[in-house]
């Protein structure tokens, strides 16, 4: 079921709980409810003349309270003598009763504890008296419509020691009426409620699911790879909300598509190039004599191990998003290991002209996973290689600053432009759309060095202008 409906369905059930309720209370329950108020009255009443019985002006007291309950009140000695009286009512039950009633009135309370609460009927219709059958059409059954008399009576002691009776009568009115008045009344407040609520349902119904309902339909473009598709989600707090996290996906999802076809590309022009060198060498070396020589074994060698390091990248990338790969943190000398690294560019140097230096203010030593922390320096390096300008010159550079040291890489070349600087750590993503081969790694070092940087807690970043080269620098704490 659409939320369109179940939203309709469940304003039409409250609108008949609703209904309902005022039924049971003004119909139902009216006459149980006027009696449970009476009763209440009766003994609140009987409690404040108890509470003032010995108060020179109870006679006074009884009367106000004879008016505001509407009720009558007899207080009697053990012998069934007044007390005090006041008898507001033509037919008042307890002033009309004989001596002898009033003193089996005052046993019995004694007998149920000091209180007691008794409603009769006034008059009955029963019997030869009243027979509503021998009555045509719509006539009042005999118990229809009866007053009845309460009568409430309560054992109260004096100051002296006297025990007195407290007696109070009251009429409950029949309600009849009152319920005809109010049936009438709400046959049509529940075609009203009922009109209105099916009006109001039909109208919020729409108003909740129709933003909903245009969410679905852009989110079914978006699974089919529609990455443009726009979610309006004006109305409500909660679908804006949902309409602005759906449009932040779908950017999301087609930067993720575009770094993918990307990544496709690049990734099948670095294994195409070596793949290509390695089987033409090794057909030469088979079909021509005197081709087995071993500068074409090294050259095959050295394309092989281009694959191993790209394959190698890709499988360190996939472990730190998915957060496989764990740190062996260890104390070492940083200075040391960069130095290690730089002699593996000595014949890239000699043979390319790229001029590598290291400038160093002393020995360093940190705790770190080294060999991670030597990819990061052997990917920096890399990249600056990759992207030196015509000077070919890439400067390493340590610098102690108070208790972390700085490292930083930096190259001759044409620079980033400003507004890519926050992207170039993205996975697969290129500043420059001109794919340029490198003399070595994959093109995946910053995503690399990004990763294990974040899982060192260390700070890094970039600086970088276009026309003036980058420089790349990461901090870590000297142990």
């Amino acid at each position: 079921m659409s939320i369109k409906w179940k939203i309709f369905i469940y304003i039409l059930v409250f609108a008949a709980i609703m209904i309902l309720l005022l039924w049971l209370f003004q119909i139902v329950f009216l006459n149980d409810f006027y009696q449970s108020i009476k009763k209440g009255e009766i003994r609140d009443a009987a409690q404040v003349i108890e509470q003032n019985i010995d108060n020179e002006d109870i006679d006074t007291l009884i009367e106000r309270i004879s008016h505001q309950y509407d009720v009558c009140v007899r207080i009697a000695d053990e012998n069934g003598e007044n007390v005090y009286t006041s008898d507001i009512m033509p037919d008042c039950v307890i002033h009309k009763m004989p001596a002898f009633e009033f003193s089996i009135l005052a046993q019995d309370t004694q007998e149920n504890g000091g209180s007691m609460l008794r409603i009769l009927p006034q008059k009955k219709f029963s019997g030869n008296e009243y027979d509503a059958r021998r009555f045509m059409g719509n006539v009042p059954p005999p118990d229809s419509g009866i007053t009845e008399s309460m009568i409430y009576t309560k054992t109260v002691t004096a100051a002296d020691g006297q025990t007195m009776l407290l007696a109070l009568n009251s009429v409950i009115t029949p309600v009849n009426s009152t319920v005809e008045t109010l049936r009438v009344q709400l046959i049509y407040i529940t075609v009203i409620l009922i009109v209105c609520a099916l009006v109001i349902a039909l109208i919020i119904a729409k108003r909740v699911s129709n933003p909903i309902i245009k969410i679905n339909k852009a989110a079914k473009k978006l699974a089919k790879a529609q990455y443009e598709v726009k979610f309006d989600g004006h109305g409500y707090r909660e679908i804006a909300e949902l309409a602005a996290t759906l449009n932040y996906a779908a950017h999301e999802l087609s930067k993720v598509d575009n770094l993918r076809r990307e990544l496709i590309a690049n990734i099948s022009h670095d294994l195409r190039t070596p793949l290509t060198m390695i089987t033409g060498y090794a057909e030469v070396m088979r079909d021509l004599p005197g081709e087995n020589t071993p500068e074409n074994v090294q050259i095959v060698i050295d394309e092989a191990q281009r694959l191993t390091t790209l394959v190698n990248d890709v499988m360190d990338i996939s472990k730190m998003q998915s957060g496989a790969q764990e740190l062996r943190i260890a104390k070492f000398n940083l200075t040391q290991m960069i130095r290690d690294i730089l002699t593996r560019y000595t014949k890239l140097g000699e043979q390319e002209g790229y001029h590598i230096s290291f400038e160093q203010d002393g020995e360093v030593m940190v705790e770190a996973d080294e060999a991670r922390i030597g990819q990061v320096v052997y990917n920096l390096i890399n990249n600056a290689i990759t992207y030196a300008g015509e000077g070919k010159n890439v400067v390493v550079r340590q610098s102690v600053e108070g208790d972390t040291v700085r490292i930083e890489v930096c190259d001759d070349g044409e620079g980033i432009a400003e507004e890519q600087l926050p992207y170039i750590w993205e996975r697969y993503y290129k500043a420059s759309k001109t794919h340029k081969r490198a003399a070595v790694g994959t093109g995946l070092g910053l995503s690399i060095v990004k990763g294990i940087l974040d899982m060192h807690g260390a700070e890094y970043g970039v600086s970088s202008a276009q026309g003036s080269g980058s420089t790349f620098w990461f901090i870590l704490k000297i142990k």
